[in-house]
């Protein structure tokens, strides 16, 4: 493929045969140095990237980096926020990362990040939460948080199905709404110019405006969609040995969108996984027909033979005991709304979420973009103070999704013994006891020197 904003490197393409990568000595891999302080994290990033590949394999394997364009530094050079040739590599070379980037203000493109999700169809958010020993936290027991979230990332609310207040489109739809679905329509507090009058009327506010403006918003929640996302999760806690799958929703008020997801989730489970795991679902079942005490004989029976428990839990409950009772999750199968509170909830119990990892995922296709989830913090750019760790460990998840488990585990290494020697950013060094503070790029070094 020609490309016109940027070069490609010498090096192999990775592809995917059988539902596996195959991943040359030199595979090309686009990255996006990121807006605000991207580019001084993606410095420090790179070099410990390249250390660690370098260490594990001698020089045998080697990252050719292709850069391409995407946000402030894509419009400064080319007038364009996400061009074609940016989609195109890595809709070509499969797996990509990628730094911050900012919102474009105005109107275009509601959001860079989910325009790539979207355009690659990167169904899954995969974001794993653990603590590193001596990462700040403001738990007492921040090691208790091992959990692993796949966030449905195409759907839901995220969509972008949107009707802005007091346009002819959001009147179209409640046009609609009220032709085709009256008693639908009567759910909708003040949809009419009449209601709206009489509610202020009622609180002797009646100079306040009465027209219609009403913002109105699709959730599109597909079975295609649910199963995908499920079917992904259950297969990584049975390849990895994790203990459970939890089902987050909000299906006891949302029945047919969250509810939907709920049930299609122990629906996978039973038919892919039957003989793997041990479903919530199974145990309704055999209370109802046996009793309660034998579904609980069934249930300990299955997890003590190894099976894997698959349950569920209401949002606002699960958002609760992520921090009372973290220890009873492991793997998480959630919503696109739901995984973004999760995730930077949890994220914030072992230290925050500036290092905290991503990938966005086609576990079908093999595309993956992995990414900081963090904002681009303009006003540290170019200070060289933040804290590297999202991209890093962003990074770490990469190449372990390549197969490259020994880089990976160098990173890690890295990254512990440069925390454990309280040589760290300034987010770190402030609340720790001993702390030192330093720079991005000597935060970069310091974890080379401890692999």
């Amino acid at each position: 493929m020609a490309y016109t904003t940027c070069s490609v490197p010498a090096g192999g393409k990775i592809s995917i045969v059988g539902g596996q990568l195959q991943v040359p000595a030199q595979p090309i891999i686009p990255f996006i140095r990121g807006d605000g302080t991207g580019p001084d994290i993606w410095a420090a990033s790179e070099r410990v990237f390249d250390a660690a590949v370098a260490k594990a394999y001698g020089g045998t394997r080697k990252v050719a980096w292709m850069e391409v364009f995407a946000g402030e530094e894509a419009f400064k050079r080319f007038n364009n926020w996400l061009p074609d040739d940016t989609v195109d590599a890595f809709r070509e070379f499969l797996v990509g990362i990628k730094g911050p980037l900012t919102t474009p203000v105005g109107g275009g493109i509601r959001s860079l990040n989910v325009a790539l999700r979207q355009m690659l169809d990167l169904y899954v958010c995969l974001r794993p939460v653990q603590w590193f020993q001596g990462v700040p936290s403001p738990v007492k027991r921040p090691e208790k948080v091992d959990m692993v979230i796949f966030r449905e990332n195409t759907e839901d609310i995220y969509a972008g199905i949107e009707f802005a207040p007091g346009t002819p489109e959001a009147q179209k739809v409640l046009d609609f709404l009220a032709r085709e679905f009256p008693k639908e329509f009567n759910k909708i507090r003040f949809g009419t110019q009449a209601k709206a009058a009489e509610f202020w009327a009622s609180v002797g506010n009646a100079a306040f405006p009465t027209d219609v403006a009403v913002g109105l918003g699709l959730k599109p929640v597909s079975r295609s969609g649910s199963v995908r996302l499920i079917h992904s999760a259950l297969s990584y806690a049975i390849r990895n040995g994790r203990k459970s799958v939890t089902l987050v929703h909000k299906g006891n008020i949302m029945k047919y969108t969250e509810g939907a997801f709920r049930d299609w989730g122990y629906g996978v489970a039973e038919e892919y996984f039957g003989d793997k795991v041990y479903t919530w679902s199974r145990w309704e079942k055999t209370k109802a027909a046996q009793g309660e005490e034998a579904a609980n004989a069934e249930q300990k029976a299955a997890l003590a033979s190894g099976k894997i428990l698959v349950k569920d839990s209401i949002a606002d409950i699960a958002l609760q005991q992520v921090l009372t009772r973290p220890e009873d999750f492991d793997v998480i199968a959630t919503l696109n709304l739901n995984g973004d509170y999760l995730s930077d909830a949890l994220a914030a119990q072992v230290g925050g979420i500036g290092i905290a990892p991503g990938g966005n995922i086609n576990y079908i296709t093999g595309h993956a973009i992995f990414e900081a989830t963090h904002g681009t913090a303009p006003k540290y750019a170019n200070k060289d103070l933040v804290n590297p760790g999202s991209v890093i460990l962003s990074g770490e998840m990469m190449f372990r999704h390549l197969g490259w488990i020994e880089a990976a585990d160098l990173i890690l290494k890295g990254l512990n013994g440069a925390i454990g020697s309280k040589r760290v950013t300034y987010d770190f060094a402030r609340q720790m006891e001993g702390g030192t503070q330093i720079k991005c790029s000597e935060f970069g070094d310091n974890m080379i020197s401890f692999m």
